[in-house]
């Protein structure tokens, strides 16, 4: 099985992203209940929040905080189109 990554991840609205995994799912993930550990603190404020990129596997912020793609694809939904 191919390592999972996030390819492309878009802000939706207050804490929750719309992330594309390598395995060409779209789903999205609400990560307001997530942010309580000392290293996502800073991610409360939603401007901060907002200021994510993508590394080669996963989005990350500039103070280090990352969620592994794993993590992220099963506390996530699948977004259904069409």
């Amino acid at each position: 099985m191919e390592l999972l990554t996030v390819t492309k991840a878009t802000y939706i609205r207050d804490f929750s992203l719309r992330l594309t995994f390598n395995n060409g799912e779209e789903r999205s993930a609400d990560l307001s209940d997530k942010l309580d550990k000392p290293i996502f603190k800073a991610l409360k404020n939603k401007t901060y929040f907002k200021s994510f990129r993508l590394n080669p596997f996963t989005i990350e912020w500039d103070n280090g905080a990352d969620f592994s793609p794993e993590y992220l694809y099963n506390l996530s939904d699948q977004v259904v189109t069409g």
